[in-house]
């Protein structure tokens, strides 16, 4: 038994210091990422809009990713492509997070008709595929990344208002919550001081897992002409100028398409991992 009861007590332990470690790798590569794009223009060799190169050289020593086919530096183009994409990604997230977790708070708190008519818009933008959605709304705007990013928000909150809203049914009638009323909190200090600190863990680790969905999906808009435009540096918009030559110069569409997925991987990874250092089976002692 004393084996037994030694593994059993270990266990968690072990656990929790495995997911520790793999939050600390992969928060670190995060912190490379965001490096790179906050400081794209400073790491690329050359301007990444002058078209004085050779179109379409190979990789080199000279152009390590090659040249487009307007004899702009693929690397330098990669560079500025991945800050486009990945502000473009955060801006979008932390809109669709701000906005739904607003909504479902207002919703479980206030409950009625306000609660009626909201879950009901989320019904309608849940009905319908989501990037289908989202590219019909991009196509009435007539195209852009920021029209792009506002087609994504409009069809991406109600995820976040439902978890919001769920979260807070749940804690509203809690015996904390009935003492603060009764100290004579008003309903937005309610709000702001007990419910959200209460119901954001779960909203927190939804965005982060969403962040590598909602930047294929804005490359997704962009490679169908829907989202940003030339001669602007976007990752999908640069995999879309080059899919006619993947068979010919296939690095002028390899190298975008790699950037999308390592990006992706390590907003996945991370997003994981803060799934698992939060879940309180990892907590035990």
């Amino acid at each position: 038994m004393s084996n037994i009861d030694g593994v059993s007590v270990r266990t968690p332990k072990i656990r929790k210091n495995t997911v520790k470690r793999r939050l600390a790798v992969f928060t670190a590569l995060f912190a490379l990422l965001m490096l790179a794009v906050l400081f794209a223009r400073q790491l690329c060799p050359y301007d990444p809009d002058a078209q004085i190169f050779s179109v379409l050289e190979p990789p080199s020593a000279e152009h390590i990713c090659g040249t487009d086919r307007h004899g702009r530096d693929m690397f330098s183009r990669i560079l500025v492509g991945l800050r486009t994409s990945v502000l473009s990604t955060l801006t979008l997230v932390v809109i669709i997070t701000v906005v739904g977790t607003a909504v479902g708070v207002v919703c479980g708190y206030r409950g009625g008709i306000v609660d009626s008519l909201l879950m009901r818009v989320s019904d309608v933008c849940l009905a319908f595929p989501g990037l289908v959605f989202a590219m019909a709304i991009a196509a009435l705007l007539n195209g852009g990344l920021q029209n792009a990013v506002i087609a994504l928000a409009a069809i991406s909150w109600p995820k976040y208002a439902r978890i919001a809203r769920s979260r807070t049914l749940a804690v509203k009638d809690t015996d904390y919550i009935a003492a603060s009323r009764l100290s004579g909190c008003t309903a937005a200090q309610l709000i702001l001081r007990h419910i959200l600190p209460n119901i954001m863990g779960p909203i927190l680790v939804t965005s982060v897992l969403d962040i590598g969905t909602m930047m294929m999906e804005l490359a997704g808009l962009s490679f169908l002409g829907l989202g940003a435009q030339p001669p602007t540096a976007e990752l999908g918009n640069m995999m879309s100028g080059g899919r006619s030559m993947l068979q010919t110069y296939p690095w002028v569409i390899l190298g975008p398409g790699a950037a999308i997925f390592v990006a992706v991987v390590i907003f996945n990874l991370l997003g994981d991992t803060v799934r698992d250092y939060l879940d309180p089976k990892n907590s035990r002692r």
